[in-house]
């Protein structure tokens, strides 16, 4: 087992956002999977414009918080104990316009 106190984990450098990696592929060996959480301030997009994408599965929760997210064409309200998926390859933003941060559990999956 690993245990990884999220406090003690640094960010990864990323503007505007906290950003942690909590677990990589290569803390299992060949794994195929990564996670970690992102803490989003309030009136912050991210990425900063434009889309992201990546080639992993996206699985997320939101635990605190809401957020405006858009992928594959379509803007959604995700709200804390709403769950997501986005494929891999689908490009897909998200932004914070609340008032508190918004806080997200991910984990990318390579297929």
């Amino acid at each position: 087992m690993i245990v990884v106190n999220t406090g003690s984990v640094k960010p990864d450098n990323r503007p505007a956002v906290s950003l942690k990696t909590l677990f990589s592929e290569k803390d299992l060996n060949g794994g195929r999977a990564k996670f970690g959480v992102i803490t989003i301030p309030p009136k912050t997009r991210i990425p900063l414009s434009g889309t992201g994408c990546h080639e992993e599965d996206e699985y997320s929760i939101v635990i605190k918080g809401s957020i405006i997210t858009w992928s594959n064409n379509q803007e959604y309200r995700l709200n804390a104990g709403d769950a997501s998926l986005i494929p891999a390859g689908e490009a897909h933003w998200a932004y914070n316009d609340g008032d508190e941060e918004c806080e997200i559990v991910w984990v990318l999956v390579k297929r």
